[in-house]
């Protein structure tokens, strides 16, 4: 019983250096859950039973195709009160890597820190908002941006 537990805590864990954030049936099993033990119980199911690599495939069980998506889900994975801090003041070097990782243009970039300070209370409604809930947010709101959407279409 016990290698068959720590088989099962091996093979989440090393699904997690592929996880994306929010995403695969795991993922859903365990929404609206914060913390590191929510995060490692979706990244096992979804080990255990194969499904988010087909999810990043077809797009869906709340998986993105846009690679730019996933990597900024993932780098708001590890610094959402960072990039919360940066988002709330309009500017700095988490809100930049996050352009950066989104592809959007220098000429954009003004705008794009704009919208996402505007829309704080949208994409932050509350201490609890978790980085999965934020990304879903900040992608609905350049989804709906006339020049901003080209960056997570």
């Amino acid at each position: 019983m016990k290698k068959l537990i720590a088989g099962a805590i091996l093979l989440g864990a090393s699904s997690m250096a592929f996880a994306q954030p929010g995403c695969g049936v795991g993922a859903m099993i365990w929404k609206g859950q914060s913390g590191i033990a929510p995060h490692i119980l979706a990244a096992t199911t979804n080990g255990i039973f194969g499904n988010q690599t087909f999810g990043m495939t077809t797009g869906t069980l709340g998986c993105q195709t846009n690679q730019s998506v996933q990597s900024m889900a993932m780098y708001m994975d590890s610094n959402i009160d960072k990039v919360a801090r940066d988002m709330s003041r309009g500017s700095g070097e988490n809100l930049e890597t996050l352009a950066v990782l989104l592809g959007v243009d220098e000429a954009d970039r003004g705008e794009f820190s704009q919208l996402l300070q505007d829309n704080f209370a949208t994409i932050f409604p509350s201490s609890d908002t978790t980085s999965d809930q934020a990304v879903d947010a900040i992608v609905a709101l350049l989804e709906r941006n006339e020049r901003l959407s080209k960056y997570v279409a």
